[in-house]
């Protein structure tokens, strides 16, 4: 049985993609990490959820940088610019860009700009990818928690 932490991590996925989505979730179940995960599917969605009440404010957002309506960039930047939501640790989430190493620092220091903490690019290697949103989730605590 894994070792998990007693107060589950409430963790906000913002995400478009239903594969991505059932793996991001299958990912959380074999982690070694308590979470609570609730899912949106898109921008528009995303920021009613948080603009609804205080409650529905995660500890830890993994926002898709591509989706449809609104996209992760763009309710990045409005969650940051809001005194209420500023202090979400949000992760940018994708699979847009490509492996061009200047290109892809050039993003990484967009996003960082704009206010996002971590980037994860997702791929088909479900191993891979669980791996990084379990070392993702681990530094938000060490971040958040310490």
């Amino acid at each position: 049985m894994p070792n998990k932490l007693v107060a589950p991590i409430r963790i906000l996925l913002a995400e478009d993609d239903l594969d991505d989505r059932y793996f991001f979730a299958k990912a959380l179940k074999e982690i070694n990490i308590s979470t609570h995960c609730h899912t949106v599917n898109d921008g528009i969605e995303l920021m009613n959820y948080l603009n609804k009440d205080k409650v529905n404010i995660p500890d830890l957002l993994f926002l898709d940088v591509s989706m449809p309506r609104k996209n992760g960039i763009e309710c990045l930047l409005e969650i940051k610019e809001s005194i209420d939501l500023q202090a979400i640790y949000v992760i940018m989430f994708s699979t847009l860009y490509p492996r061009d190493t200047i290109y892809e620092q050039d993003l990484l220091q967009r996003l960082n700009k704009f206010g996002a903490q971590d980037f994860i690019r997702k791929s088909g290697d479900f191993e891979q990818v669980k791996q990084l949103i379990e070392l993702a989730i681990s530094k938000s605590i060490s971040i958040n928690y310490s």
